[in-house]
Order: C-alpha cells, then structure tokens, then sequence
C-alpha cells in the first residue's frame, strides 16, 4: 500500500524522533499530538501501553480525557488487539460488541497494536467522528508509525506481552 505524500512525511518524522532516540514517553505524547493536528477525521488519539495484565493510557490528544485510562486485556477493542497483535478497524462502533464507550460522538475506531515481532507493546488507538472514517491506507500508515514505536520500546527495553504467553 503506499502511502500519500503527507503520511510518508509523518513516518519520516517520527523515525527521525526515534532516530534520535526521544524518550518513548514524550515520543508517544508527540506522535499522538502530531497524529491529531494533521489529520482532521482523526478526533481522539491515544497510546495505551501493556503493564501486566492491563492497558495504561500513556499519552492522548483529544477534545476531552476518556475515562478509560486502564483497559483490561481481552476487554474491549483494545484489549482485543493488544491480546492477539492484529489490527482492528471497526468502521461503526455500534456494531461491535466488544466497543468500550469513551464519547457519545465516536462513530469509527481503529487501534493497531505497537509490536515487533511476537512482542506487544501496546497500541495506538484512534476515534472518530465519522462512521467509516478508516481505509486499508489508515491502517497501513499507523501500522508504519506503530513499527517505529516498536523499535524504540524494544531500545529502551520495555515490558511486553509475548502472544501466545
């Protein structure tokens, strides 16, 4: 899949953070914040990282916090795709049973998991506004960004989940 023009100028600027080896904190708050101000059907980002046996909201950009700042693992979309490192995109919230309600608003989600190989860091998840919000493109330009993420989680050594553990 490739990339529009303004997506690839996004993966290069988060590897050039990476690159320069930003804490994977303020790396996260960064791409989050850039994510959200650069493309407008992206309403409500956020990075939730794996600590034990649940998700933990480390960084976001949105119009209001969500309530959900620890997520279960297996509950919800998140923990969904933390627990099996797929990406999920749900292009109507309503529809799936396994939605954790953060705003009334969220018609669409997408949440790929931040993983190098059988490792899952966590994950960046993604509302919108709009029913449908996501394509095949979304998915393959986050999945780069989440890549790059990885990397800098595995220099930094932090703890993931090993699927299949």
């Amino acid at each position: 899949m490739t990339l529009s023009q303004q997506q690839q100028e996004s993966v290069d600027l988060v590897r050039h953070w990476v690159e320069e080896g930003r804490p994977f904190r303020e790396l996260c708050q960064d791409v989050v914040s850039h994510l959200r101000a650069g493309y407008p059907h992206y309403n409500w980002v956020g990075v939730y990282m794996v600590e034990g046996a649940v998700l933990r909201l480390w960084a976001w950009d949105g119009p209001a916090p969500t309530q959900h700042v620890e997520i279960p693992l297996h509950s919800g979309v998140c923990g969904w795709a933390a627990s099996t490192g797929e990406t999920v995109n749900v292009p109507d919230v309503n529809q799936d049973p396994r939605y954790l309600q953060c705003f009334l608003q969220t018609r669409s989600e997408l949440v790929v998991p931040i993983r190098r190989g059988s490792t899952v860091y966590g994950e960046i998840d993604i509302d919108s506004d709009a029913l449908a919000a996501f394509g095949p493109q979304d998915e393959a330009f986050v999945q780069a960004i989440c890549e790059l993420l990885a990397r800098r989680a595995a220099a930094e050594a932090l703890t993931g989940r090993t699927l299949g553990a």
